[in-house]
C-alpha cells in the first residue's frame, strides 16, 4: 500500500462517516489519476487518486456537473477534497462500450452515444470551458513531429520537409477554426462510454472545451482501440448529422460539407494521438499504447488518400517510415 493510498484510506473513513467498506483497483488511464472501486454493504462507489502536483481535479468537477445539468448520465460529485486530490463518486458499472461494440448491438449503443452528444452539445454556452483556439490546436499537432517523427520514427526533419509540414498543419487548422463551436467533451470514445441506465455512462471528460463541433463525432467513431468499416461510420455520422439538424445546431447544411469537416477534424485528432502515444512510452513509461499507433496511421493515410491538399503528409510518412511513395502523393 502506498502511501496516496493510505491517505485515501484515511480520507474515505472521514467522508463515509465510518462506514466499513474495502478497496479494489477499477482502472487507470493515460494522466497520473487512479480509479478504485469502494465497496460498501449496500452499493459500490468509486474514488480517485488525482495527486495535484500533476493533476488539476476542479475541471472534473465543474465538468461533470455541467453534464449533469445537460440531463446526460455523468458520475454524481459526492464528495471531494481538491487539496489531497480526491474524490468520491457515483459508480456508472464496469462494462464499456468498448467491451460491448465488441460482442454486437453496435446501432443501439451508437444511437444512444449520438442523442447524448447532441444533447450535451445543444448545451453549449460561450464563456464557460476554456477555447478550443489555435495556439492548443497547434500545439497537439506538434506533438506529432516531436515524439512519433522525431523520437519514434527517429526522423529529424529538414527545413524541406519541415516547411512542407507546416503548410499541411495551415490547412488543417484553417479548416478546424472555421467551424461552429460548442462544448466538447474531447475523448468521446467507446473506452470512455459506460454501457447503463440511462445509456450511456460518460467519464473521462476533464479535458472539455468550447471548439469545433466536429470533434467529438469524430472521435466516436474513428477510435483508438476499435476499428470501423467505413459504411458504419459514414452512417453513424449521418445519423449524428440528421439529430444534430433536428436539434437546431449549428452544423453544416450540407453533408458532403459537413464529412469533410469531420475528416479534417479527425486528422487534426490523429496526428495528435500518434504523438501522445510516443510520449507516453518513450517519457512517461506507459507499455501498450505504441502497440496502437498503426491503427492511427491507418486513419491518416485514409485521409491523406482522400485530399491531394494533404499529399506532402503522405509523403513525409512514406519517408519517414521508409516505404515507397503510394499512388496519389504527387500532387
Amino acid at each position: 500500500m502506498d502511501d496516496r493510498i493510505r491517505a485515501l484510506d484515511a480520507w474515505l473513513a472521514a467522508a463515509l462517516a465510518g462506514a466499513q467498506f474495502r478497496l479494489e483497483t477499477a482502472s487507470a488511464d493515460a494522466s497520473f489519476r487512479r480509479y478504485f472501486r469502494v465497496f460498501l454493504a449496500d452499493r459500490t462507489l468509486i474514488a480517485m487518486d488525482a495527486p495535484p502536483e500533476r493533476e488539476d481535479s476542479r475541471p472534473f468537477v465543474k465538468v461533470a456537473r455541467l453534464l449533469r445539468e445537460a440531463g446526460l448520465n455523468a458520475p454524481e460529485i459526492l464528495a471531494h477534497d481538491l487539496d489531497q486530490g480526491f474524490l468520491l463518486v457515483s459508480d456508472l458499472g464496469t462494462r464499456s462500450y468498448l467491451a460491448a461494440l465488441r460482442e454486437g448491438d453496435a446501432d443501439r449503443l451508437f444511437g444512444d452515444a449520438t442523442t447524448a452528444l447532441v444533447r450535451w452539445q445543444s448545451a453549449s454556452r460561450p464563456g464557460v470551458l476554456p477555447e478550443y483556439d489555435e495556439a492548443l490546436l497547434r500545439r497537439e499537432l506538434e506533438l506529432f513531429p516531436e515524439w512519433y517523427l522525431g523520437r519514434h520514427l527517429g526522423l529529424a526533419l529538414t527545413g524541406a520537409q519541415r516547411e512542407a509540414l507546416d503548410a499541411v498543419f495551415r490547412r488543417i487548422l484553417e479548416r478546424n477554426l472555421a467551424e461552429p463551436r460548442v462544448y466538447v467533451h474531447r475523448d468521446y470514445m467507446p473506452r470512455n462510454l459506460m454501457v447503463c441506465e440511462p445509456n450511456p455512462g460518460i467519464l473521462d471528460f476533464q479535458d472539455a472545451v468550447h471548439g469545433p463541433i466536429t470533434y467529438d463525432v469524430a472521435s466516436l467513431f474513428r477510435d483508438a482501440f476499435i476499428s470501423w468499416e467505413e459504411d458504419r461510420v459514414l452512417d453513424g455520422t449521418i445519423r449524428y448529422w440528421e439529430k444534430a439538424r433536428r436539434a437546431a445546431l449549428p452544423v453544416r447544411a450540407d453533408f458532403a460539407e459537413f464529412w469533410r469537416d469531420v475528416e479534417w477534424m479527425g486528422l487534426q485528432r490523429h496526428l495528435k494521438v500518434l504523438g501522445i502515444f510516443a510520449r507516453l512510452h518513450y517519457r512517461d513509461g506507459k507499455k501498450g499504447y505504441l502497440e496502437d499507433t498503426p491503427r492511427f496511421d491507418g486513419y491518416v493515410r485514409h485521409a491523406v488518400a482522400r485530399y491531394h491538399e494533404l499529399a506532402p503528409l503522405g509523403r513525409l510518412l512514406d519517408e519517414a517510415q521508409g516505404c515507397a511513395p503510394r499512388a496519389g502523393y504527387t500532387f
